[in-house]
């Protein structure tokens, strides 16, 4: 659209299904190539991707072309698509529902792009369900705790 200016980063956080530690380093920089690629031909910028076997963080110049929640089913679910038809996975591969989009301004990429590269380090201090809480207190958003995560029963 013509005359529309934006200054649009969010930081995406989001967990395979049932936190499941199934992304494997085999085939995880593929994954985040496969990514990338969803993310650019959806006409954003992609500034930072990393995560765990457990889950992924992506770092995004959005345009307001596509909302937030629109990417992300792109992503999810294009991403699942391409793990299960390659059986990158030793079993059928889902990310969990929902995520976490948290905007930041652009002051804070850089230490935002290295907290995103630095997922390895910090997860020998941290767990993934402690860093998450961590988010969501830091942004002050309202939660219930039993909802954030599904459990495997």
């Amino acid at each position: 659209m013509a005359n529309t200016y934006t200054q649009i980063h969010i930081h995406f956080v989001f967990a395979v299904k049932y936190r499941k530690g199934i992304i494997e380093s085999q085939w995880k920089d593929s994954l985040y190539k496969y990514i990338t690629g969803i993310i650019q031909n959806n006409n954003h910028k992609l500034l930072s991707i990393n995560g765990m076997p457990d889950h992924i963080h992506i770092l995004v110049g959005l345009r307001p072309s596509q909302s937030i929640s629109d990417l992300m089913k792109d992503v999810k679910q294009g991403s699942s698509l391409w793990i299960n038809e390659n059986k990158l996975a030793k079993c059928h591969f889902e990310w969990q529902e929902g995520f976490g989009a948290f905007s930041y301004s652009k002051s804070q990429l850089l230490n935002v792009i290295g907290y995103i590269k630095n997922q390895e380090q910090h997860h020998k201090i941290k767990s993934f369900r402690e860093e998450y809480f961590d988010i969501l207190e830091k942004f002050e958003v309202e939660y219930n705790e039993k909802f954030v995560f599904k459990e495997l029963v």
